[in-house]
């Protein structure tokens, strides 16, 4: 039987920590800098980000926000976004399902020219 991940941050703060917990539909992972430079979309998979320290700029079709340490923003199945660091040293918790964290992967291995089959095999897209 799985057992729970307690990771506890508070014992020193100033230590950074890898967070890595990962489940049968979600994992939770503590990351640093930017996602892809296209927006995207995601058709069957949600998506959370929890910024830790720093700001995580999110843009969406119609709009652009600023996401500062403490705030979450949550990106359902079928929206379209990008995020990018703003500035200065940033960590958030990226919340996502395993078939986003093995798109990822496959990315990071592969030609920035191959990326829009890529997503194709995991039921996303590039949308500019």
């Amino acid at each position: 039987m799985p057992e729970p991940i307690i990771v506890n941050h508070l014992e020193n703060s100033s230590q950074q920590i890898g967070l890595a917990a990962t489940g049968q539909s979600f994992e939770i992972h503590e990351w640093k800098g930017s996602g892809p430079d296209y927006l995207h979309v995601h058709y069957s998979d949600d998506e959370a980000w929890h910024v830790l320290e720093g700001t995580l700029t999110f843009r969406f079709v119609d709009r652009q926000i600023e996401a500062s340490a403490g705030t979450t923003v949550f990106v359902p199945a079928g929206v379209p976004h990008t995020y990018f660091v703003a500035g200065g040293p940033t960590r958030y918790l990226i919340i996502l399902t395993p078939r986003l964290r093995a798109l990822i992967e496959a990315l990071h291995s592969t030609p920035r020219e191959q990326h829009g089959a890529v997503m194709k095999q995991f039921d996303s897209a590039i949308l500019s």
